[in-house]
């Protein structure tokens, strides 16, 4: 089960932040963690999350048991502008994007001891 977002217009490292808050927990957990998460990445992520929930229950999976195994953020296009600056120069302005990938599994049973 798994849903993508292509250039996602934040940096990676930006967007890393959000996602090492909700790699590992539950989904129901995890929406309800982004939904109070002050970043601008937050809304974005729980969409992508969401997403991925309405694709493993087409397959026929409970929604209510899935766990958010994986989030990767990669680099995605770096838009390209230039600041002007003293005597006719120029300097580069990047303005880079993120590839994010969420996987989700089914939650592991707990052992006990």
């Amino acid at each position: 089960m798994k849903a993508t977002l292509s250039n996602y217009k934040q940096t990676p490292r930006k967007t890393r932040l959000v996602t090492e808050l909700v790699k590992g927990k539950g989904v129901e957990e995890a929406l309800l963690a982004l939904k109070f998460l002050d970043k601008r990445a937050a809304a974005p992520m729980a969409k992508l999350i969401s997403s991925a929930v309405a694709n493993a229950e087409k397959q026929g999976e409970d929604g209510r048991t899935l766990v958010v195994q994986n989030i990767t953020v990669n680099k995605g296009l770096v838009a390209m502008r230039s600041m002007p600056r003293a005597f006719g120069r120029s300097s580069p302005i990047r303005h880079r994007m993120s590839h994010i990938t969420v996987t989700l599994g089914k939650a592991k049973p707990k052992k006990k001891k």
